[in-house]
């Protein structure tokens, strides 16, 4: 079985087992740790896995191919993955990964009209689904836990005004948020500080919700959103902000992104990105992600993003790393999805329920045991916009706190 000679190379802390297509155990074994015993379905795997394990994994969970008998998929490649950060990964797995990133920006190319159409692939399935693990406001991004016993409710609520402090907003000013989703940052925002916010996102079903929800709160002369991309946007604004959206431009846009928010902002503007990333060299996007969960998708290396931002004249005047933050954030919507799964099979099918399942797993370990963080990049024209030192920050956070409402308890769905 060639999938054994990658476990060889692997397994050095605990105990794996694995049941091939045959019924025979392969033991391979390392210090002390945890086990786990895995059992293969179909011969192909005893090669797919070898070759290419980053696709064929994933794949083979889906289809009941690939079953874990004592745990569960978490545990599994929670289990390979701390295996990996000790040992390294196998000579196939890194040639693998090299030539798929060669092929990276061809992989990217995302005009408007496939963007939306990649939008629609991930977004525009049922509300329902995401009202299963998400908080009740639909943040669809990650959270900011100021201490480890918070609740995921909350912590999307700080991550809210952790945004609206590094945006100094004032009454009135006119925001611009790009990949509003289903608009509970923008209310937010709208409501906490009394800015005007325009939104924009590619999903229909995104925007009936958000539209539904600003309608409900009346604040439909405050807040509007609209199906368009951030290149058919047109104006000026005072503040922009973009969370969790950046991760869709494609590589090969990022300068006629961030050329866009410049010329999309006022003189005297800020603007704060919010977006996965990676604190490694730049590498193609995960193919089982690519394929199953976020076609078109890409994190970038903080390198390539600075790359596109210094050509644009955009001065950089705060940069925060997230690191744990989405593991935590992952953790509770993978523990809300299992505790609701049986809803999102009558919702889809067994296979979307085993898809779902690794993609928060998988998402998960990631950020606890890769290069995956989350990145914040404060942008301005000028140099001068924003305070000096990083205590308004704070100071801004604690006065939203006593003085704003959250606009997330009406919920998200419509």
């Amino acid at each position: 079985m060639l999938f054994a000679r990658l476990l060889e190379h692997v397994v050095n802390t605990g105990r794996l087992t694995v049941i091939d297509a045959g019924g025979k155990e392969h033991v391979f074994a390392g210090t002390t740790g945890s086990s786990l015993t895995i059992r293969l379905h179909d011969k192909s795997l005893h090669w797919k896995l070898f070759i290419n394990p980053e696709l064929y994994l994933g794949e083979a969970y889906m289809n009941g191919t690939l079953t874990v008998e004592d745990g569960d998929i978490y545990d599994f490649l929670q289990f390979a993955m701390a295996n990996i950060e000790e040992a390294g990964s196998h000579p196939v797995m890194d040639w693998m990964a090299r030539a798929d990133s060669l092929f990276r920006r061809f992989q990217q190319h995302n005009p408007v009209s496939r963007a939306r159409k990649n939008v629609a692939h991930h977004y525009d399935l049922s509300g329902d689904l995401y009202d299963l693990f998400l908080d009740r406001d639909r943040q669809y991004s990650c959270a900011y836990f100021t201490s480890p016993d918070v609740d995921l409710d909350t912590a999307q609520l700080d991550k809210k005004r952790h945004i609206a402090a590094k945006l100094l907003l004032k009454p009135d000013m006119e925001v611009l948020d790009i990949g509003c989703g289903w608009g509970g940052l923008a209310l937010y925002l709208a409501e906490a500080t009394g800015v005007r916010v325009t939104g924009l996102t590619l999903s229909e079903e995104q925007l009936a919700v958000a539209r539904e929800r600003a309608r409900r709160r009346g604040m439909e002369d405050r807040v509007s959103f609209h199906l368009r991309d951030y290149r058919q946007q047109t104006g000026v604004f005072d503040r922009i902000v973009s969370v969790g959206m950046f991760e869709h431009v494609g590589v090969t846009h990022f300068q006629q992104y961030f050329s866009a928010v410049r010329d999309l902002m006022k003189d005297d503007g800020v603007a704060l990105i919010h977006t996965i990333g990676r604190t490694g060299v730049p590498r193609a996007t995960n193919q089982w992600i690519r394929k199953y969960i976020f076609p078109g998708g890409y994190i970038p290396a903080l390198s390539e993003m600075m790359e596109s931002i210094e050509r644009t004249g955009l001065v950089s005047s705060d940069i925060e790393v997230l690191r744990l933050h989405y593991a935590d954030t992952l953790k509770h919507w993978r523990a809300r999805f299992q505790s609701n799964r049986d809803k999102a099979a009558d919702l889809y099918d067994e296979r979307f329920c085993r898809m779902w399942e690794f993609y928060l797993a998988a998402s998960e370990v990631s950020f606890r045991h890769m290069d995956n963080v989350v990145y914040q990049v404060q942008l301005a024209n000028r140099r001068d916009t924003v305070p000096l030192t990083r205590d308004y920050i704070t100071d801004w956070e604690e006065r939203l706190r006593r003085e704003d409402k959250d606009v997330s308890g009406d919920g998200a769905a419509a």
